[in-house]
């Protein structure tokens, strides 16, 4: 079974940082595309980085500059580091894993993208002014 949690999620102040990690388990970690998603309330989620199975990374241009995602596969561990974060990256941040349609929606279905592929649960990130 897949299973994937993040952790890492906080309250910070503008301008600040913070690394979010995801450890999963049930796949070879090494084989997988990986994708970091956000929601935020009313919307859609996001694609906020993306690291293929090759390990090149790739970011939407929102937040180019910001963001480097990593991994440790001796850890099945990927994770997400942010700089500059500012009140408008305040979300839930996911981890996720490309896959089929689910039966049910992933991590309580807020937004389309989580019909597919497996989820995390999410971390909460708060960016005050």
């Amino acid at each position: 079974e897949v299973q994937l949690m993040e952790s890492g999620g906080g309250s910070v102040q503008a301008g600040g940082s913070l690394r979010l990690s995801c450890k999963g388990s049930g796949f070879t970690f090494a084989r997988q595309d990986m994708n970091w998603y956000r929601h935020k309330s009313g919307n859609e989620c996001e694609l906020v980085a993306s690291l293929r199975n090759d390990g090149s990374p790739y970011y939407p241009d929102f937040v180019k500059g910001r963001v480097t995602v990593s991994h440790d596969n001796a850890e099945n561990t990927i994770y997400l580091q942010m700089h500059g974060l500012q009140p408008e990256d305040t979300a839930v941040y996911y981890c996720s894993v490309p896959g089929p349609p689910r039966d049910r929606p992933a991590s309580g279905g807020l937004c389309y993208s989580q019909n597919f592929g497996y989820w995390g649960p999410g971390t909460q990130v708060t960016v005050s002014s």
